[in-house]
């Protein structure tokens, strides 16, 4: 949506702030007086408002320490927790091993960015490693570096891409897009192939098109994996004469043929997350910060301490209920006030979130939940930070942003 950035003529906001019952700070704005009431019902008693200047003093608040449900804004705060245990150019591996009967185990370290355009680049580089005149016996796959199966509070068994569960080795999100046409179903992503494992799977569900998940049940999202990897690796001439089977990798035994390092760093990660809000990767990350607190195998456990942690002894943060790292779980609660220490240290990392015109921010929707934070530079290049949320239902950020994105804009 295309927002008005023309500033109604003028008022100080110390009217605007007696109302909304914070203390001034000589802020001068210039929107309309007809506007300053109905700002000021706008926040009700389930909702919040922070606005800080460019020198961090809060310029105006109302319930800013109310504990209220932070939707996907919470993912500011387990990126930085993935930052603080992890560092930003952090990056995910998988490996190969060949064992002595022939058989290739699969290692999964909980890389959220294996998708098929990176499978098919390993596969690539797992055939230069192995004769193709031999043909291999089975495909092991190795998940074991997250307890399973995982479950995470907010996450539902439906089918959409959102609650796609978390695991060590998972491929493409643990989804699956497609399209029925009148030949059959066919894949809606040109670059990932449409596996017989993955139509069972959509014939069952009743739908003509969309995605498919993935889950634990019969450790669907590995053995989806292990399919992707096979069907790549018979593009490159490597079949194999066995089955796929869930197993563990013997570093006695087994031989260890290529360790492969993301492309991408956790930096890269991150910016994917924020844009596209990304559930499953945001609690990847959350599980792999604890296991780098508290060891292997990675639980929601370790990394909900972890995470809490970070809070308490980084950013000197106190009472937060964090019960997952995505926001999509109700049972997570934190403050404006909460979000206002995690944006001031977030602020080296504005670059990595969505950017309209002079604003940074992370919006977050549950039903009846809207919430928005982020960043507003002024026309000198100050940079304000804000926090709205709205619990209560029917409400909407976007009211509040067409009145403060000018304000602070023309400060």
């Amino acid at each position: 949506m295309k927002r008005n950035l023309t500033p109604p003529i003028g008022v100080k906001l110390w009217s605007w702030i007696l109302i909304l019952g914070v203390i001034p700070f000589g802020f001068v704005a210039s929107s309309g007086a007809e506007n300053i009431e109905d700002l000021s019902a706008l926040i009700g008693n389930k909702d919040a408002i922070l606005v800080a200047d460019a020198q961090d003093k809060i310029l105006f608040a109302k319930n800013e320490n109310k504990k209220l449900v932070p939707a996907s804004i919470l993912k500011l705060f387990t990126s930085l927790a993935a930052l603080h245990y992890l560092g930003p150019n952090y990056r995910f591996v998988t490996e190969f091993y060949l064992t002595g009967e022939s058989s290739l185990k699969i290692k999964g370290y909980g890389d959220p960015l294996l998708i098929s355009e990176v499978v098919k680049i390993i596969s690539r580089h797992l055939a230069a490693k192995l004769n193709s005149s031999e043909k291999l016996t089975d495909l092991v796959l190795d998940s074991s570096y997250f307890s399973h199966p995982l479950v995470i509070p907010g996450i539902t068994s439906s089918s959409e891409p959102y609650d796609a569960p978390n695991g060590a080795l998972c491929v493409n999100f643990n989804t699956v897009y497609f399209k029925r046409t009148k030949n059959g179903y066919v894949s809606a992503e040109p670059q990932t192939p449409l596996l017989p494992f993955a139509v069972k799977k959509i014939k069952s569900s009743n739908l003509n098109q969309g995605r498919i998940v993935f889950t634990h049940n019969q450790d669907e999202i590995s053995i989806y994996a292990g399919k992707l990897f096979q069907y790549f690796l018979k593009q490159n001439g490597i079949e194999f004469s066995g089955s796929i089977n869930i197993g563990k990798v013997d570093p006695q035994t087994d031989h260890l043929i290529l360790r492969y390092v993301s492309s991408f760093s956790l930096e890269q990660i991150i910016a994917k997350l924020l844009e596209y809000s990304n559930n499953f990767t945001t609690n990847q990350l959350l599980i792999t910060c604890g296991i780098k607190a508290h060891g292997t195998p990675g639980t929601l456990t370790k990394g909900v301490a972890a995470a809490s942690s970070y809070a308490r002894e980084v950013l000197n943060l106190e009472g937060l209920t964090i019960v997952e790292g995505s926001g999509i779980s109700r049972r997570n609660r934190v403050t404006a006030s909460h979000m206002h220490k995690i944006l001031d240290r977030f602020a080296p990392y504005r670059h990595l979130m969505l950017r309209q015109n002079n604003e940074f921010y992370k919006t977050g929707t549950l039903r009846n939940i809207n919430t928005r934070a982020g960043y507003i530079q002024n026309k000198n290049g100050e940079l304000y930070r804000y926090v709205v949320m709205f619990n209560t239902p029917g409400k909407s950020t976007q009211p509040i942003m067409k009145r403060l994105l000018p304000i602070i804009d023309e400060h």
